[in-house]
């Protein structure tokens, strides 16, 4: 059996997606649109005879950083070398830039192998958010805020400027979008979307553990208007406050990955990262 492995479309992704939710990672609904957006060609899926059977993503966002995600083989096919195989075709993509990841545990050492090394780790936090006892002050729509100013904000908190991601992951139909405002400034964003079990909330950003706070509640709330009363975030250790707001509305943890990276990246405002955007796109 020989595998190749070329460039997927976006129809191809949708595979990919069932293949993620068999996985458990609760893929989110409608996430292909935004990730093919911001690099087309930086999605690969290896197929023998025909049949997909792996499946890889390196994002490109900037000349000097891109990002690994979607590293699957069926199952039945694991340990053939044919997630290397794949592995190697698509990290080719990304050239010399820095490459991120979010690795599981039971991969780390093989990352570490490639060369990726541990930055800090993330854990997944999920549960029903309780409605707050006070309505939510200073929370509105993504759209009513000036769009280069939200790009600037998110641009701080991620190692590379993502214009071409931003605009469709906020405006996705079924994804709701919020900005806290202090002083008529944006003070934080987040963003909602409904998932395979629980809501996926991502990225939370926020100057404050309050803005966070606020932000968190609000989403939650669209949450449970759509019909999921869990949401489920992905929260970074290098951020305790992060977790402290989690337990504080009695959200669980479950699993863990760590964020690893081949290289040097640009400063970000870690303090703000309360929660990533996603672990397949960073």
């Amino acid at each position: 059996m020989s595998l190749e492995v070329s460039r997927a479309s976006l129809q191809d992704w949708a595979l990919v997606r069932d293949w993620c939710a068999e996985e458990g990672w609760n893929p989110g609904a409608a996430d292909a649109g935004a990730f093919f957006a911001q690099d087309p060609e930086g999605f690969f899926i290896g197929r023998i005879d025909g049949e997909p059977v792996s499946a890889i993503s390196v994002v490109n966002y900037s000349d000097t950083y891109a990002f690994l995600g979607f590293y699957l083989v069926r199952p039945e096919l694991r340990g053939l070398g044919h997630g290397l195989a794949t592995w190697r075709t698509a990290l080719a993509h990304a050239g010399d830039r820095t490459v991120g990841l979010d690795g599981v545990p039971a991969q780390q050492d093989n990352y570490r192998r490639s060369g990726f090394a541990t930055v800090y780790r993330t854990a997944r936090y999920v549960g029903e958010v309780p409605a707050p006892e006070r309505p939510v002050l200073d929370v509105v729509p993504a759209g009513r805020v000036d769009p280069a100013e939200l790009a600037a904000y998110d641009g701080a908190c991620h190692p590379a400027d993502r214009p071409r991601f931003l605009a469709p992951w906020l405006s996705t139909p079924g994804h709701r979008a919020l900005v806290r405002l202090t002083d008529g400034r944006i003070s934080g964003y987040g963003v909602v979307r409904p998932a395979e079990s629980e809501a996926r909330i991502g990225p939370l950003f926020a100057d404050t553990a309050a803005d966070a706070s606020a932000l968190l509640d609000a989403l939650a709330a669209e949450a449970r208007a759509f019909g999921s009363p869990r949401v489920a975030v992905d929260m970074p250790e290098a951020n305790p406050a992060a977790a402290r707001l989690a337990l504080s509305r009695g959200l669980d943890p479950t699993f863990e990955t760590a964020r690893m990276y081949t290289g040097p990246i640009r400063p970000i405002a870690q303090d703000r990262v309360f929660g990533v955007t996603t672990l397949e796109l960073g």
